[in-house]
């Protein structure tokens, strides 16, 4: 195992640089964190999930880059990326096509070192899984923390689900928050959706952040809280599984969402070239908590030659 890696997952002294890639129609930023040992390896993209953005992977990156370059990217919408213009929503199918830029653009693999490989948290895990099966042949190794797949809706609940989404589109988004301070929005992340750790909302929220009149305000788009117009059913989504031939890993946390998910096995034994690792953790278990399991299982996995 790598030394980078044995020890307690206290911040690494690697520090991430700031990036920003220009895409046809937006441009998105992330933090770029340098290999520290000359190496021909393929870099290491990471993409991050639902409201939360590249310092997701703020303490599990810098134990990835010893001999890689390691890249995470904030999603439109997110971060300090760019928003989509009026009228126009985030639909999973865009920011799969905004990673196709993305990579064909930056990391075409025209170079010795190939291909990169992609870890995917929740939504970016879903991202990065069926752009995979679209391109197959444009990503070196998969690894999916927490993720399998994107949610589902049976045929039934399509007409219903367009609709909200339609109704909300039209009525738009409420009063924007303001929090006097940083930490006063950290709190407030904390008990969200999905809970965080103080430590870790105070690492992951302030590339979420702006200055606005009062203290700070989202700097992410309100719009990605709406509903979205279309989701596919689990059949479309296994239809989709069956066509990833990229090896995969998936790395379950024990006490995430997908821990007791049923048709879980189903989304797995669907993917040809799958490895499935559970480990001990909570959904965010790459940033909140001992992150050492998951980067040992992420560095085992894409160091295979």
């Amino acid at each position: 195992m790598n030394e980078a890696v044995e020890g307690q997952a206290s911040d690494c002294e690697i520090c991430p640089r700031e990036m920003t890639w220009a895409l046809r129609y937006l441009a998105l930023t992330g933090l770029h964190w340098p290999a520290q040992l000359q190496s021909s390896k393929s870099p290491v993209l990471m993409v991050h999930g639902w409201l939360d953005n590249a310092l997701s992977f703020a303490r599990l990156a810098p134990l990835l880059a010893q001999d890689r370059d390691v890249y995470a990217i904030d999603l439109a919408g997110h971060g300090q990326s760019g928003h989509r213009p009026p009228g126009q929503g985030y639909a999973l199918t865009d920011y799969i096509a905004d990673l196709a830029e993305l990579i064909e653009t930056y990391f075409c693999g025209s170079d010795e070192s190939g291909w990169p490989d992609l870890v995917g948290h929740s939504l970016g895990g879903s991202i990065a899984l069926l752009y995979a099966a679209a391109f197959p042949g444009q990503v070196g190794r998969l690894v999916l923390i927490d993720s399998l797949g994107p949610l589902t809706r049976p045929p039934s609940e399509v007409i219903p689900q367009l609709r909200n989404a339609i109704k909300k589109r039209l009525r738009g988004s409420g009063a924007p928050m303001v929090y006097a301070s940083i930490e006063q929005a950290a709190k407030a992340r904390e008990g969200g959706m999905i809970p965080l750790s103080p430590e870790a909302a105070l690492k992951l929220v302030p590339r979420n952040l702006q200055e606005v009149c009062g203290g700070y305000g989202w700097s992410t788009d309100a719009r990605l809280r709406h509903p979205s117009m279309m989701m596919m059913d689990e059949a479309q989504v296994i239809g989709c599984l069956q066509r990833v031939s990229t090896p995969t890993r998936f790395i379950r946390a024990e006490q995430g969402l997908l821990a007791d998910r049923p048709g879980l096995h189903a989304r797995a034994d669907a993917i040809a070239d799958l490895e499935f690792v559970s480990l001990p953790g909570g959904h965010h278990c790459h940033l909140d908590g001992d992150v050492v399991p998951v980067a040992s299982a992420v560095r085992e996995f894409i160091d295979v030659c």
